[in-house]
């Protein structure tokens, strides 16, 4: 059973913004959260390919370095809504997704109704996604990949768009529950904030001694309709056909490595695919070069790899493993001059 609009499928889409509209749109938007946020360029510039790209990102890094700041000026500064989520042990999957409670009195009746949770959002923070149980985590699934949920045999589709940024602390494992496998790989991307240089520290403290709360000074930029139409621009953003032979390639190397236990999977080569797309389209390009595939891996295969414990214990990380991967992998050079056409 399901209370979704069919007539919601049936709604156009609309017409693709260019790629000169994208780049526009990054700067607009880097410069608005650069109000609130400083010295996060990158991450920022992750956090909309993933937008674009419809996915979702994880955000790990230690604890105080502006992880909430940035998803908040990011919901702020496109005029989307925000829910926050803080993840505890006895967090319930109706914590997340709501629940159905008695309305009404005796006197004029008692109705089920179905109260939403805070999945209801258009960006939904899940700060310490690891402190809650496998149960709670679960409850995530549907939402990320279907973008709907299922609470008491109905089905509710999801505001579009939705976009799950969840944080965790990278070297704190006591009262954590590790994400499965099959839940990383819902993540279209993972990113790191990473600490500020003392010239960012320094207006990073001015700010707070000026004013209690720089979100204040976050405009909104960009309405989402808009959004819908930069999504459409990047979805016909070109792929040439070697280098999507060569973006399967570097997937398929990570699966024949014996420092990898496992692997990258299929939804791998799709996430890899569509965020250098999102990435080309935010530099004002409508084609993907190598270059675009090679930035891009870090970030999309680096959570979705298992390395093998020998290997850990002998200092091999993910991210090192993906280097060497980049290397032997050839860059489709010979077709360089092709790739854009």
């Amino acid at each position: 059973m399901t209370d979704a609009d069919p007539a919601s499928d049936a709604i156009a889409r609309p017409s693709p913004a260019p790629p000169a509209d994208g780049a526009r749109a990054f700067r607009a938007l880097h410069e608005a959260t650069a109000n609130a946020v400083v010295g996060a360029e990158e991450p920022l510039r992750l956090l909309t390919i993933a937008l674009l790209a419809e996915g979702h990102a994880l955000i790990e890094d230690v604890p105080g370095i502006g992880k909430t700041l940035l998803a908040r000026a990011f919901a702020r500064a496109l005029g989307l809504g925000f829910g926050r989520i803080q993840g505890t042990p006895d967090l319930l999957p109706s914590d997340v997704t709501g629940a159905s409670v008695l309305d009404g009195s005796p006197a004029t009746g008692m109705n089920l109704r179905f109260v939403p949770g805070p999945v209801f959002t258009n960006v939904l923070l899940v700060d310490e996604i690891n402190r809650a149980t496998p149960r709670t985590q679960s409850a995530l699934l549907e939402a990320m990949q279907e973008r709907q949920v299922s609470v008491e045999g109905v089905t509710r589709r999801l505001p579009d768009p939705f976009l799950v940024l969840a944080t965790q602390n990278p070297i704190e494992y006591e009262g954590t529950f590790a994400l499965p496998e099959a839940q990383l790989d819902r993540f279209l991307l993972r990113l790191r904030i990473g600490y500020p240089d003392a010239a960012a520290e320094r207006r990073i403290a001015a700010r707070y001694v000026a004013s209690a709360e720089p979100l204040d000074a976050v405009p909104t930029i960009l309405p989402a309709d808009r959004i819908a139409a930069l999504r459409e621009g990047t979805r016909v953003v070109r792929v040439a056909d070697e280098l999507a032979d060569y973006l399967v390639a570097i997937v398929a190397a990570t699966r024949d490595r014996v420092d990898i236990e496992l692997g990258a999977s299929p939804r791998a080569s799709v996430a890899l695919f569509r965020a250098a797309q999102a990435s080309a389209f935010i530099d004002g390009r409508d084609f993907v070069l190598p270059d675009d595939v090679r930035a891009i891996v870090p970030a999309v295969l680096g959570h979705r790899l298992r390395v093998d414990l020998d290997s850990s214990l002998h200092g091999a990380t993910a991210e090192g493993i993906l280097a060497d991967v980049i290397a032997g992998v050839p860059v489709p050079v010979e077709q360089a001059h092709g790739l854009a056409g």
